[in-house]
């Protein structure tokens, strides 16, 4: 073994797909155990790899019970959960999937738009003609979605994907970035200021890092400069959109919709302003919940492996 070690233990603190977990388990001795578990200690000491998904935080703390911690794998995309520069000072590797998830993520904000944009109704029982033409009229959809203009906040990976998939229902696409986007990789998108965004825009759907500056991005002032029907959709991070300040907004406007997937925090409490409002659709972090999607995030134990037998990660966080 590399560095004169006999068998590396690994830290698995979240779920892994079991095909991936068992693959590793064959080269490492695999610990599953969840930070503050009876063993934690003994574990995170003896451990030389850590692999972790969305809800265990890599910070100083928890670095500093493992002293022998060579290499961090998420599983997963954001890095929001690990401290890169205290990795970075313990010479620790940190690995992740960064495309693992993005075709999940592309359909869930579609099922989302689509539902807003034509809601159904379901039926569960047979009924008189008037009845059937009354149920019609009232689901008459008020917008069809290639008379909307959607706005992209974000068109990196995830952002480009989702422009690429509106074009064929014949919508505007318009999309604001802080990168200058070559016009080969905005899958037909139009750039526009962040102000052009908000006031044009029908539907808007975020798709921005986890940057500090994008804290609250979405708050009372840039709500307030959306149209007052607007369709919002987040499945990026839940610290972007200023729950409180959504709230008083979707109060104030009440043919606005928000479609929230993510949320700040997680899980949320009873004290969530959010619950509180009927044109708010809350889901608990599923866009990427897919199985195909968590066994390509799982995957990142090639990676975890590569470090620790002296190889080249593929997924390097940059």
């Amino acid at each position: 073994m590399s560095g004169g070690v006999d068998r590396f233990c690994v830290l698995q603190t979240e779920h892994l797909a079991e095909h991936w977990a068992d693959w590793l388990a064959q080269r490492v001795e695999l610990v599953r155990c969840e930070h503050g578990d009876p063993g934690w200690e003994d574990a995170a000491g003896r451990a030389h790899g850590l692999i972790v998904r969305t809800y265990t935080q890599v910070n100083e703390s928890l670095l500093d019970g493992m002293p022998q911690v060579r290499v961090v794998g998420r599983a997963g995309v954001g890095l929001d959960n690990i401290d890169l520069d205290a990795c970075a000072q313990r010479g620790i590797t940190v690995v992740h999937t960064p495309d693992a998830n993005t075709q999940a993520v592309i359909e869930f904000v579609m099922t989302n738009l689509l539902d807003a944009v034509r809601q159904r109704l379901i039926m569960e029982a047979a009924c008189e003609l008037t009845d059937w033409q009354t149920l019609r009229d009232q689901h008459t959809a008020g917008r069809q979605l290639s008379e909307m203009t959607v706005g992209i906040l974000g068109l990196g990976r995830i952002g480009r994907q989702v422009a690429r998939v509106l074009a064929p229902f014949g919508c505007r696409v318009i999309y604001h970035d802080l990168l200058d986007i070559p016009v080969d990789h905005r899958a037909g998108a139009e750039p526009v200021s962040q102000t052009d965004l908000l006031a044009q825009s029908d539907v808007l759907t975020i798709h921005v890092d986890s940057r500090p500056e994008n804290r609250h991005l979405m708050g009372t002032g840039t709500l307030d400069a959306m149209k007052p029907e607007v369709v919002l959709i987040n499945t990026a991070r839940g610290f972007v959109v200023d729950a409180l300040a959504l709230f008083h907004f979707l109060g104030e406007h009440p043919s606005a919709q928000a479609w929230i997937d993510v949320h700040d925090p997680e899980p949320f409490g009873e004290d969530y302003p959010l619950l509180w409002c009927t044109n708010a659709h809350l889901t608990p972090h599923l866009a990427g919940k897919t199985q195909a999607a968590e066994l390509a995030m799982s995957a990142v134990v090639e990676d975890v492996w590569a470090v620790l037998s002296g190889g080249t990660a593929r997924c390097p966080a940059r």
